[in-house]
C-alpha cells in the first residue's frame, strides 16, 4: 500500500504531466519547423529564376519540332506532391522526357537535355538515317494483289524505326522475313550487310534479302522478275562471312559459272552456298 501511494503521489503525477508536456512541445515544435521549411522550399521552387519558360530544340530534320516540343511541355506541367513544379531546374524529369521521346519518335537516336541560358531548356537530338527498308514477312509475289505490305526504314545497325513511303525500283535494299528473327540483331545484321557489300564488289547487284522459316537466307539479284522467281544466292543463317565470300568469289571467277553468269544471266535461277566449299548453280 505504501509503494502504491508513493507512485500516485501528487508530486510524481505532476512530474509525469510535465514530461508529457515537454514531449508534446517538442513534437509540436518539430512539426512547426518542418512546415516552415516545407513552405520555404515550396516558395524557392517556384521562383522564376529556377523554372523553365522556354524550350529550344536542335538537331531534328524530319521529326516535327512542334511535336517534340509538345512532349517536353507536357512533362514540365504539373507538380510533385501538388506543390513543387516539374518545370524547376532541380526537379526536371529528364529520364522520363527521354523515354517518352524515344517511345513516340522511333527515328530519334540520341537525345541530350541540358540547361541553357535565361530559363531555357536545350533539347539536342540526332535522327536515325534510313539505309534499308523492311517490308514484312512475305515477298512481293506472295502478297495478294489487292493488299499492300507497308515498309519501314532500317538504320545501319538493323533497327526498324519509321514507316517508309513507297519507292519504285531498287532505291533501297529490302529485307523480308519475320521481324522477330535474329538476323536483325546487330552482330548478325552486320555480317549480312558485309556479305551484301562483298557481292557488290564482285560486280553483282543484290536488291533484297529474304529469311525463310527454315533459317535459310536468300539474297535476290537485280532482274526484271520479282522474288522468288528472280535469280538468288542461297546460304545458311549461321554462315561464316569470310568463307562464304571466298567460296562465292572463287566460283564467280571460275568456269563455267564465270561465262554463264555473263552470257546467261537472264536465265539464272540460283547460286547455292549452303554446302561447305561446294557451290551449286542453275540456269
Amino acid at each position: 500500500m505504501k509503494k502504491r501511494d508513493i507512485l500516485n503521489s501528487p508530486r510524481l503525477l505532476e512530474l509525469k504531466k510535465h514530461r508529457r508536456r515537454i514531449v508534446l512541445n517538442k513534437i509540436l515544435f518539430s512539426v512547426f519547423v518542418f512546415l516552415v521549411l516545407f513552405i520555404i522550399l515550396v516558395f524557392i521552387s517556384r521562383l522564376n529564376k529556377l523554372n523553365i519558360f522556354e524550350i529550344k530544340i536542335t538537331g531534328n530534320k524530319i521529326v516535327d519540332t512542334e511535336l517534340i516540343n509538345d512532349v517536353v511541355k507536357n512533362n514540365l506541367q504539373g507538380h510533385y506532391l501538388y506543390f513543387f513544379p516539374k518545370s524547376n531546374f532541380l526537379l526536371l524529369p529528364k529520364n522520363k522526357i527521354k523515354q517518352e521521346l524515344v517511345s513516340k519518335f522511333k527515328r530519334l537516336k540520341d537525345i541530350s537535355i541540358s540547361l541553357g541560358e535565361a530559363n531555357t531548356l536545350a533539347i539536342s537530338v540526332s535522327e536515325r538515317e534510313g539505309k534499308y527498308i523492311y517490308c514484312g514477312e512475305n515477298l512481293p509475289s506472295i502478297i495478294p494483289s489487292n493488299e499492300e505490305s507497308p515498309c519501314y526504314f532500317v538504320d545501319e545497325s538493323g533497327y526498324i524505326f519509321d514507316l517508309a513511303p513507297y519507292f519504285s525500283g531498287d532505291v533501297y535494299f529490302k529485307f523480308f522475313g519475320p521481324e522477330a528473327n535474329s538476323y536483325f540483331s546487330p552482330e548478325i545484321f552486320e555480317k549480312i550487310i558485309s556479305f551484301k557489300n562483298n557481292i557488290i564488289n564482285m560486280g553483282i547487284k543484290p536488291t533484297s534479302l529474304y529469311v525463310k522459316n527454315d533459317g535459310d537466307i536468300e539474297i535476290y539479284l537485280s532482274s526484271n522478275k520479282l522474288p522468288p522467281e528472280a535469280p538468288k544466292i542461297i546460304f545458311k543463317n549461321n554462315f561464316d562471312l569470310d568463307k562464304l565470300s571466298e567460296n562465292l568469289r572463287a566460283a564467280m571467277f571460275t568456269e563455267p559459272l564465270k561465262s554463264d553468269f555473263k552470257n546467261k544471266y537472264s536465265s539464272m535461277q540460283y547460286i547455292d552456298l549452303r554446302f561447305g566449299n561446294k557451290v551449286y548453280f542453275k540456269f
